[in-house]
This record gives structure tokens, C-alpha cells and sequence, in this order.
């Protein structure tokens, strides 16, 4: 098995569109929520998301391409494009039948599925749709545009298991590399999904903060008086490589891969295990892949969605797992970036690795009194801490049960 590292990673986030602006915002203890912009959004339940802001796409494409991708797929080629500048890597100049993409979605092209059915429903005669609208809004387009983009003829393939999705992703294409199948590989998620039908249909299953009133406080995971998730929308994108192949090239290593963990629940369609079972299988796993022991985690970034029964799972699966302890830091940085959905896991994983790389912990904010029966846990809120940190643990789980934990290491 080869040793897979990360060179590169590039962000499209509610708290900043680069990953400098990203992590900065990240310690500061931002929150990216706000009113809803994008659409009219004052007969729902709930008004406000995490939009990225300031984002222009124009830059990234040719004139007139810009119409061929909806906003998922924008969102996906503007945090490659900073991942690979960070990497150093020239397209042209490796063998690009070794180098591939993975990315993870759960919405795929929602918006633009939306816009052209409203379109279609409030017209008269022959139904007109746009010639881009199948590959605008079909789920793996992301990564296929990607490979087109810098020529990739690798793996490229997309993951749909919901919020797990972008770690799903990241633990393939780490296979790939590990198994000497790729030299290099792009891997994370994007997601476009602050759209009306995603609004409504997880404020119908009573998923969604409704806390209208103060929605940069509406994210509070594990906090007694959580009320649901806010919505959130960007990418992550990490280039993963083998370490011979980033050494030959004198590559700048930013961390490790070193184990992955994919579970499931089994339990529900939409809601977790009581005792976080399919969680603390996954975190196991991940582990057990790497080669450690729990007592050697410093860091987890959890999943923490702020829902009811979904914080209080994984707080006991990571109790299960690794007990009271004040060793493992824990953080919920969904707080601030609200629930990327599918895109989640890629600006999770990029936070455990700056989180490595800095020795900083991000805080989990607006967290005021934890759920009863956790007091005994590391979780950091308020403000970022230092800590010494080797390993750093990835949680994501989506619904239908999916699992999906990734382990990192500090590269020294």
C-alpha cells in the first residue's frame, strides 16, 4: 500500500471563497448564516441559510460556457482551480491516465432542475428546455467536467450517499492512490441546494433551525436547546497523491490520508442510530485502517449537525469510542458553515488538516449548555484552542444510514 498524501486544497464556502479566507473566518468564529437571497423565501418556515457570498464565476470560464453549469458545477471548478494552484502540479506535464476525480454530491443540479420545470409548468405550447439541462443537473457532472477541464482520464466518478458523500469520495479516491491504481486524484464535493424545494422538504421533515430571528445563533450543536440544521452550499476540493510521486516532484505536503472507515446504520430512513452503532463502526474502522488506537486521536471534527437525535447519537458513539476523555478535542464547525449537505466532508476534511497543519482547534459556537450526559467530553466552544495535534478524525453520516469517518495525519 503506498502512502497517500495531500498537496493541494481549494474551498468555496458561506464563510469565504478560498481556504485562507475559509480557515481564517473558521478560528475567528463566523457564522455564514443570513437571510435567504436567492429566492424569495418569506413563506417558509424557515428564512435563512449559509449562501456563499460574493462568488463570481465568470472569471473561471470561456465566454458563453458559463450557461452549460449549473451552480454545484461553478462551485466545483473554482475550488479545483485553487487546489491545483496550490499544489503546483502541471496538468501537462504528468500522466494524466494516472490521475483521476472523485467528488461526492447529494442535489447534483437542483436549481437548475427547479428553474426549467417552473419554466416548463407555467408555459404555453411545445415545452422548451435547455439543451444544457440533462448534463446541468445530473449528479456526477461535476467531476466529469473536472476531468475535461485538465484532461484527467483516471477514475472520475461521483458518490451519492447524502452528507456522507464528500467523505465517501475522499476515502475512494484515497483507494485509488493507496492501491497504486492513481498517482493523483481530486477528491471532495460541491452542492448547490439552497433552492425552495430543498427548503421545503426539510422544513416538512422538520429538519431545519427555525430560528428566524437570529440566524448566525440558529447552528447549535449539542447544545440542549438545538432545534435542526442550517442549510449551507459550496465545495471542497483536496488533490490526494501518492508520497513518492509529491516527493519526486518536491511537492509542499500539507498532511496525510491514513484511513477511512464506510459503515452504515441500519437503522432508518432518515433519522441515526440511538447509540450512534453505525458511527462508532465507521470511527473503528477509520482507525483500525490507520493503524491506532483511540487513546491517539487529538482532534475529531464531528458531523453535528445541530439536530435533536442526531448530535446526541454521535456524542454516544464517540463515547462509546473513545470514553470521557479531555484528550480528544471535539468541535462542530457545521456552527459556522451550516450543513453543506453531500460538499460537507470536503470542507470538514480541509479544516482537520489546517487544523494539523496549525496546531489550532476551531470552536464550535453558539453552544451554551451540552446535552445532558456529555459533560465529560472535549468539546471546544467559544473560542479556537492550541493544541498539539498528530491525528485528526472526519466524521460525516448521511440519510439511508450512511456512513462515512476519515482519519488524517500531521506529515512530518
Amino acid at each position: 500500500m503506498k502512502r497517500v498524501v495531500i498537496t493541494g486544497m481549494g474551498a468555496v464556502t458561506p464563510l469565504g471563497n478560498s481556504v485562507p479566507a475559509y480557515w481564517d473566518r473558521l478560528l475567528a468564529g463566523r457564522s455564514g448564516a443570513g437571510p435567504i437571497t436567492r429566492f424569495d423565501a418569506s413563506r417558509f418556515k424557515t428564512r435563512f441559510a449559509a449562501e456563499v457570498k460574493d462568488f463570481d464565476p465568470a472569471p473561471l470560464f470561456e465566454k458563453g460556457e458559463l450557461r452549460k453549469y449549473d451552480r454545484f458545477t461553478q462551485f466545483a471548478v473554482a475550488a479545483a482551480d485553487e487546489a491545483l494552484r496550490q499544489s503546483g502540479l502541471d496538468a501537462g506535464s504528468i500522466d494524466r491516465t494516472r490521475a483521476g476525480v472523485i467528488l461526492g454530491a447529494g442535489d447534483g443540479g437542483l436549481a437548475t432542475f427547479e428553474e426549467q420545470f417552473a419554466a416548463y409548468v407555467t408555459g404555453d405550447g411545445t415545452p422548451r428546455f435547455n439543451p444544457f439541462f440533462i448534463p446541468k443537473r445530473i449528479v456526477n457532472i461535476a467531476s466529469g467536467v473536472l476531468s475535461i477541464r485538465y484532461g484527467f482520464q483516471g477514475p472520475s466518478f461521483t458518490t451519492a450517499s447524502a452528507c456522507a458523500a464528500g467523505n465517501t469520495a475522499i476515502i475512494e479516491a484515497f483507494n485509488q492512490v493507496r492501491w497504486g491504481k492513481a498517482d493523483v486524484m481530486l477528491a471532495g464535493g460541491a452542492e448547490a441546494s439552497v433552492t425552495p424545494s430543498s427548503i421545503g422538504g426539510f422544513n416538512a421533515s422538520k429538519a431545519l433551525s427555525t430560528a428566524n430571528e437570529d440566524p448566525a445563533a440558529a447552528s447549535r450543536p449539542f447544545d440542549r436547546q438545538r432545534d435542526g440544521f442550517v442549510l449551507g452550499e459550496g465545495a471542497g476540493i483536496l488533490v490526494l497523491e501518492s508520497l513518492e510521486h509529491a516527493t519526486a516532484r518536491g511537492a509542499r505536503i500539507l498532511g496525510e490520508v491514513v484511513g477511512g472507515g464506510l459503515a452504515s446504520d441500519a437503522y432508518h430512513l432518515t433519522g441515526t442510530h440511538p447509540e450512534g452503532a453505525g458511527a462508532a463502526l465507521g470511527m473503528r474502522l477509520a482507525l483500525e485502517e490507520g493503524g491506532i488506537a483511540p487513546g491517539e486521536v487529538d482532534y475529531i471534527n464531528a458531523h453535528a449537525t445541530s439536530t435533536p437525535q442526531g448530535d446526541r447519537s454521535e456524542l454516544s458513539a464517540i463515547l462509546s469510542v473513545f470514553g470521557a476523555t479531555p484528550a480528544v478535542a471535539i468541535s462542530a464547525t457545521k456552527s459556522m458553515t451550516g450543513h453543506l449537505l453531500g460538499a460537507a466532508g470536503a470542507i470538514e476534511a480541509i479544516a482537520c488538516v489546517e487544523a494539523l497543519r496549525t496546531g489550532w482547534v476551531p470552536p464550535t459556537i453558539n453552544t451554551n449548555e451540552i446535552e445532558e450526559g456529555f459533560a465529560g467530553l472535549n468539546i471546544v466552544t467559544g473560542a479556537a484552542v492550541q493544541k498539539e495535534m498528530r491525528y485528526a478524525l472526519s466524521n460525516t453520516f448521511g440519510f439511508g444510514g450512511h456512513i462515512a469517518c476519515v482519519l488524517f495525519r500531521k506529515y512530518a
